[in-house]
């Protein structure tokens, strides 16, 4: 409202404004409306990533699957340009690798004849989803301790690695030394990860020895990390007011880098 009473005249300059602030809000509020909203965006996500996963099986469908296809990068793009608006800083978000792996989903979604080779990376939204800022503000503040979400990082670098691997070998060793299917795909990457190897269905020549391989280092080297993070002794996130160190034991009275006090609050306080 202006001196005289009369409302102020709303310019597109102060539309964006009053947009980039809601936006902000939902995106980074933590008022329940806002938590609400994010959970919204999460489950959205989570059902994009199963029509990832179930795509290979679906591209049968013909021309409904494409229409699916552009409806989830309408979703999916109108989702990354209003968190890139509520962002702080444009030039920042475009600076993160994850918001890359976002936009090139996005680029396989808007071209998926020219880009269909590479529909298999499109698996990739899962691990970026459980390593988001938006996820674990939305759901990881549950947690007090750092072991959930180490966990949950790991099992998910695992699992995205699985089936984008299982993508790849489909993509590119469909129709050959029995692999007939995504099950089959599916089925040889499990089996070469895990070092069983049973030898029923192999890929082909050279560079089908040499997949394997990677599959098998990646696959353990992942395997291992979750591992460790399930077997290592727990700790919670408490920043030292001296050096800075995040993470400490529970019962932690003194900082191992500095020795400053500290004051860990338990569950009961």
């Amino acid at each position: 409202m202006t001196t005289s009473g009369e409302p102020v005249p709303q310019t597109p300059k102060t539309e964006g404004l009053r947009l980039r602030a809601r936006l902000r809000y939902l995106y980074h509020g933590t008022q329940p409306t806002a938590v609400k909203f994010r959970l919204m965006v999460i489950v959205i996500d989570l059902a994009i990533i199963a029509f990832f996963i179930a795509a290979p099986i679906l591209k049968e469908a013909g021309w409904v699957f494409y229409a699916v296809d552009y409806l989830v990068a309408l979703i999916l793009g109108l989702d990354l340009a209003a968190r890139a608006y509520a962002y702080h800083s444009i030039k920042d978000w475009l600076k993160r690798p994850i918001v890359w792996v976002d936009l090139f989903v996005l680029a396989t979604l808007l071209f998926p004849a020219w880009l269909a080779n590479f529909g298999f990376l499109r698996l990739l939204r899962f691990w970026s989803l459980l390593n988001s800022e938006l996820f674990w503000r939305t759901v990881g503040h549950r947690f007090d301790d750092t072991r959930v979400e180490e966990v949950t990082r790991a099992a998910a670098a695992l699992v995205t690695f699985i089936f984008v691997t299982t993508g790849f070998v489909y993509a590119y060793f469909g129709r050959t030394e029995g692999i007939y299917g995504y099950l089959d795909a599916l089925y040889f990457t499990v089996t070469t990860l895990t070092t069983t190897g049973f030898g029923d269905i192999t890929l082909p020549g050279n560079w089908g020895r040499v997949i394997s391989i990677v599959i098998m280092l990646v696959g353990i080297t992942l395997f291992l990390r979750l591992a460790q993070t399930l077997i290592r002794p727990n700790k919670v996130r408490f920043p030292c007011p001296t050096c800075g160190l995040q993470k400490h034991d529970p019962d932690a009275v003194h900082c191992k880098a500095c020795g400053e006090l500290l004051n860990i609050p338990d569950e009961g306080h």
